[in-house]
């Protein structure tokens, strides 16, 4: 018969989503946000302090309808993986239905707040 604590970490694993491992990336650079009909489309980019980063996304944190709050996420490269130690360039997009006056995008290092361009 498993441990008890065993089974209880099998649980936990299994019920965690994949993207639960995702980390803010370094910084954001550049932020874009327009209103496109019914939905707003946000382009960020910006870096991450080293290479192996994979996936690249817009995370929505919050939408009161004046400020829609984003974190800018990827998935870090696993422990002891040998990877080059410089920034790396990534960027996402994200189309969110609804509408708001500003987006702020945050990362590790910054954050960036934009006006929505109609």
């Amino acid at each position: 018969m498993l441990p008890k604590s065993l089974i209880a970490a099998c649980a936990l694993l299994c019920a965690t989503p994949a993207w639960a491992g995702d980390k803010r990336v370094y910084r954001i650079d550049s932020l874009i946000v327009t209103q496109k009909g019914a939905s707003l489309q946000v382009a960020a980019k910006g870096a991450v302090a080293t290479g192996g980063w994979k996936a690249a996304r817009l995370h929505v944190l919050h939408n009161d309808g004046h400020t829609l709050t984003v974190e800018f996420v990827a998935a870090a490269p696993p422990p002891g993986m040998t990877v080059i130690e410089a920034l790396v360039p990534v960027e996402a997009r994200l189309a969110v239905k609804g509408r708001a006056a500003s987006v702020r995008v945050m990362a590790e290092a910054n954050e960036m707040t934009s006006q929505v361009l109609h």
